[in-house]
């Protein structure tokens, strides 16, 4: 059994207490937290294992994205200052329809590093329509944690080649699942990604869930309410609008993440409540796209679930936490004042309510004696601050000050996946090497 004892500054717990403490030690055995108490000179000098001095950083949960799609990272900044559906037809789905394995495979390392490096320890991520093979291998050599899957879609108005069919998409999801779910020491799970309303079938989106019963603890993840065209579609072909059309067809429940929901009735918000459906809140890809913002203090009010996510790279264009924290804040001031979405809510966003979107919230998302190690060091204390520390100050240096080079050590299942701020799975020179000649193959294929 290995042993690993962490000493920071303090500990920002997010647990039920919102925690924050100072002089304790953490102590890690094989991939979970043995114990949290008060460092002590003897429990150091007797101690077998590795000890990290991090008496200048600040312990927190590792943070957990709820909405990405790992396949884009190769597109950052290709598909720039366009509204979504246009941003589908004229970029991404041409992109996505030019991936081969290779491609695929130097998009996703890109991406896992990123976020790594910035201290992102799960994700749901969204992958594209073929070869989902090569993202669980990457998810599960990289150590990241991770709920993926296919992106399904059997119909697609915007750009026709890019797409199969119903009982292909269901049949092939199937295979990945039974394949890659639990995988990885239980760290992979199977996310069931319909792409969205207007390429997804009715049969399509009932079979899937239907498919769910076989894989307990899988997620079904799709996109919903994001861009106002989408909605009026959405409406004109159904009749409905998108959350109440994915009610119609049986897929909400407390399994189920909703990609955006910027644009919602209150039937919809009601259905959301009362299914116990996830949001997953992508604020830059929102402002980026020009798709609006989501009424998220208004869902917080009705104790409707809210996580956080950077969505794709070609939306962002960054995949770190510390960009959707502070924006998540700042973006609802202007319209719900000032004390609308305070740091400490974010924090929670960004860590325990994105476990329990996921519903892992027993296993992951705040730093608990049992739950796994799943851990980040950071340094809080690089720039002038108030002298006087109370714990909204900590909140603050995260939320508004933090960044993604505060990010020191990061740890996923009891294992150091980065350490002094540099990817112990990842040679960065090597992986962008390697992206830019793929991305110059892949743009021949388009």
């Amino acid at each position: 059994m290995s042993s690993i004892l962490i000493i920071p500054k303090r500990i920002i717990a997010a647990d039920k207490k919102g925690s924050i403490l100072k002089n304790y030690s953490v102590e890690i055995k094989d991939d979970r937290i043995a114990r949290i108490e008060k460092v002590s000179a003897v429990k150091l000098r007797l101690f077998k294992g590795e000890i990290v001095h991090g008496e200048d950083l600040t312990l927190i949960p590792g943070f957990v994205q709820t909405h990405v799609h790992l396949c884009q990272t190769l597109f950052r900044g290709m598909a720039d200052d366009l509204e979504l559906l246009d941003w589908l037809q004229l970029k991404i789905f041409p992109y996505e329809n030019a991936h081969d394995k290779k491609s695929l495979a130097a998009s996703v390392k890109l991406g896992i590093n990123e976020l790594t490096l910035s201290g992102t320890t799960t994700i749901l991520d969204m992958g594209t329509l073929r070869h989902q093979e090569v993202i669980f291998d990457e998810l599960i050599s990289s150590g990241i944690r991770a709920f993926a899957g296919k992106c399904m879609i059997d119909i697609n108005d915007l750009f026709p080649k890019f797409k199969s069919t119903a009982k292909a998409e269901v049949n092939e999801s199937r295979l990945l699942a039974k394949a890659f779910h639990n995988e990885g020491n239980g760290r992979i799970k199977y996310g069931f990604a319909p792409r969205f309303a207007l390429s997804s079938s009715a049969k399509l989106m009932r079979e899937t869930k239907e498919l769910m019963k076989d894989f307990p603890s899988s997620i079904f993840h799709t996109h919903s309410s994001e861009n106002t065209d989408e909605i009026k579609t959405v409406k004109k072909k159904f009749k409905k609008n998108n959350i109440e059309y994915f009610n119609s067809l049986g897929v909400l429940d407390d399994h189920s993440v909703l990609a955006h929901c910027i644009h919602v009735n209150k039937n919809e918000v009601n259905l959301l409540k009362n299914k116990r459906v996830r949001v997953a809140h992508c604020p830059s890809s929102n402002l980026k796209l020009g798709s609006g913002i989501a009424p998220i203090p208004f869902y917080l009010k009705k104790g409707i679930s809210v996580s956080l996510g950077a969505d794709g790279a070609p939306c962002n264009n960054k995949l770190n936490m510390f960009n959707e924290m502070r924006l998540a804040s700042l973006i609802q001031k202007p319209k719900h004042g000032a004390t609308a979405i305070n740091a400490e809510t974010v924090f929670r966003l960004a860590t325990i309510e994105g476990a329990k979107a996921l519903n892992l919230e027993n296993e992951i998302g705040s730093i608990e004696i049992g739950k796994k190690a799943d851990l980040v060091l950071i340094n809080l204390d690089n720039s002038i601050h108030p002298l006087v520390e109370d714990d909204q100050s900590m909140y603050s240096r995260l939320v508004y000050s933090g960044n993604e080079n505060d990010v020191q050590h990061v740890m996923i299942d009891g294992k150091w996946v980065v350490k002094n701020a540099k990817s112990q799975i990842f040679d960065q020179q090597e992986i962008l090497l390697d992206a830019n000649q793929q991305l110059k193959n892949l743009l021949k294929r388009v």
